[in-house]
């Protein structure tokens, strides 16, 4: 029996540990998503340029992996805190969970931007210089002519590749969100609140307008 005690104590402790470290990658992880967001805003401004477009993919990417990097960290350690009877910590989960949902709309919003304001990345990418460009020297003199790549469908593809990714992340962690979490404030941060339950009941409760009230709303027009 003490040494039971004693595996579950070192387990409490482990699992204080990697929530401490998922909590240290969580609020990093906001940062990135605000700062995303931000970058989101010069698409289409006088601001905007190809070195701005250039940013904007590095920093989805490296959102993106941050996502995976603490979903793979926190998950884990929900399941043995579940399978060891140990209570589970839903505050880390529920913000991570609120932060993948806003990195997601993110990911929606920068798709129809560029896709509506594409932007000439030629310029940008005749600076750079890879590793190797021996294949692409022979191609250019079997075809002649420059291959340069599409920027923006290459983004588009990359961007519905991530999309695909945070669903299935936020898929697997929805079972273990908290009912009323998951379907209020969760929904609500990531603008779907008018599709949850709550906003459904919300409109079946509300009682109907007195003629008195809309009159009343009518002559506050004037």
């Amino acid at each position: 029996m003490p040494a039971a005690t004693t595996d579950l104590d070192h387990s409490a402790e482990d699992s204080s540990i990697i929530y401490l470290k998922a909590q240290k990658m969580i609020a990093e992880l906001n940062g990135q998503v605000a700062q995303f967001r931000q970058l989101l805003i010069t698409i289409g401004q006088p601001k905007d340029s190809p070195e701005v477009r250039e940013k904007i993919r590095r920093l989805r990417r490296q959102c993106v992996e941050n996502c995976k990097h603490t979903n793979k960290l926190l998950l884990p350690q929900i399941h043995r805190d579940i399978a060891d009877g140990i209570p589970v910590d839903k505050d880390h989960l529920v913000h991570f969970f609120c932060c993948s949902q806003l990195l997601a709309r993110e990911l929606r919003k920068s798709y129809r931007l560029i896709d509506a304001r594409p932007l000439d990345m030629s310029s940008f990418y005749e600076n750079r210089t890879g590793p190797s460009n021996l294949g692409s020297v022979f191609s250019q003199i079997i075809l002649c002519k420059q291959l340069a790549p599409d920027f923006n469908q290459e983004e588009l593809r990359s961007i519905c590749k991530d999309g695909e990714d945070m669903k299935r992340l936020i898929d697997d962690m929805q079972e273990f969100m908290p009912m009323e979490e998951s379907y209020g404030r969760a929904f609500a941060l990531a603008g779907d609140d008018k599709f949850s339950v709550w906003a459904k009941k919300r409109v079946t409760n509300r009682p109907p307008p007195s003629p008195w009230s809309r009159n009343f709303r009518a002559l506050c027009c004037f």
